[in-house]
């Protein structure tokens, strides 16, 4: 569900990175109540799961598209809604910046649809009052799953709305939301029995981050080693392995884009659109999650059929999910003490 700058304009561009940059500042003012050394490295490593699990698109049968993790609401649900904001905030400007994955025009669009509505809508609304104080296992899966669901269903309607607004794609809005909301309603019961599976694995290892970032508390001295060092290397199987094993099958966005228009991919205009795509393909050192195309080896009959084999075993996908994740990690660590220096 990344968004495209072909699709933005740049008054709504603009107007959804001010949106974005004042919820940040919100974000950032808010987490300094209960940031303490134990979140932090958790929002380096979430952070970089995150980066690594939306990598691998997964199919959704009958529809010829595929989807993946958003992230919002795990994060969430681990780190609290500000932590989590600030935490996804990171994994896309990671992904526009160096891996050429959405637009820079519209990356404020893109924090705003994939953070805003999980961190602050679908998991204070939804996941918390169904989840209770004490919830059982099956409160935790109903709760991710429904929390996933609603909060991607806002999400994909706001990608419309941006689009529809923005009014440079000709894009008709009946025939658009009538294609984005039901396979994305697919892609969010997926991600939520990934969330919900992910959530289990954490309170039974290690119940009180639930607890305590359900109760805005910091989290002190809990014993958590096993879920980072878990997660961790998770991020980097996923990253560097799991991902030969991503769907080639078009997203939930470029699927609808493509049934509407018949064309698989739409061109931005000049001017400010052309200016940003000159600068982020200098930028991106691994556009889309690959070696540029003058570093990868000249195609022979043997590589072309190797790239349309599955899985697609690539050392650029690898080299990419491996550094984008340690990226992520960097970068959302680097939030977190600059954070925490603030508060002492």
């Amino acid at each position: 569900m990344h968004m495209a700058d072909a699709l933005i304009s740049p008054v709504v561009g603009g107007a959804m990175w001010a949106a974005t940059a004042g919820l940040a500042t919100y974000a950032a003012k808010k987490v300094q109540q209960d940031i303490d050394d134990r979140k932090i490295p958790l929002m380096g490593v979430l952070g970089a799961f995150v980066f690594a699990a939306q990598m691998i698109n997964f199919t959704i049968p009958a529809t010829g598209s595929s989807g993946h993790l958003g992230g919002g609401l795990l994060l969430a649900i681990l780190l609290g809604p500000y932590a989590a904001f600030l935490t996804i905030a990171s994994v896309l400007t990671i992904q526009a910046l160096f891996f050429a994955d959405g637009g820079l025009l519209a990356l404020g669009c893109n924090i705003f649809n994939l953070g805003f509505f999980p961190c602050f809508i679908a998991y204070p609304f939804i996941y918390k009052p169904l989840a209770g104080k004490n919830p059982t296992q099956g409160r935790l899966c109903l709760a991710a799953v429904l929390a996933a669901v609603i909060g991607l269903q806002l999400g994909a309607f706001s990608v419309v709305l941006d689009t529809i607004f923005s009014g440079i794609s000709n894009l008709p809005f009946s025939a658009f939301v009538l294609l984005m909301q039901p396979i994305h309603l697919a892609i969010g019961l997926v991600e939520g029995l990934v969330t919900a599976a992910v959530i289990l694995f954490v309170a039974k290892e290690s119940p009180e981050i639930l607890t305590k970032t359900a109760q805005g508390q910091r989290l002190g001295n809990i014993n958590y080693k096993p879920v980072l060092v878990t997660l961790l290397i998770a991020a980097i199987i996923t990253g560097g392995a799991l991902s030969w094993f991503a769907s080639s099958n078009p997203d939930g966005l470029e699927w609808a884009i493509a049934n509407v228009t018949g064309e698989g991919e739409l061109e931005a205009p000049e001017g400010i659109h052309g200016i940003l795509a000159n600068l982020q393909e200098k930028i991106a050192f691994l556009p889309d999650y690959n070696f540029k195309q003058d570093e990868q080896p000249v195609a022979t009959e043997t590589n072309a059929h190797e790239a349309s084999a599955w899985p697609a075993v690539d050392a650029g996908t690898s080299v990419a999910g491996i550094v984008g994740s340690l990226l992520t990690l960097t970068f959302a660590f680097i939030i977190g003490k600059g954070l925490q220096r603030f508060v002492k």
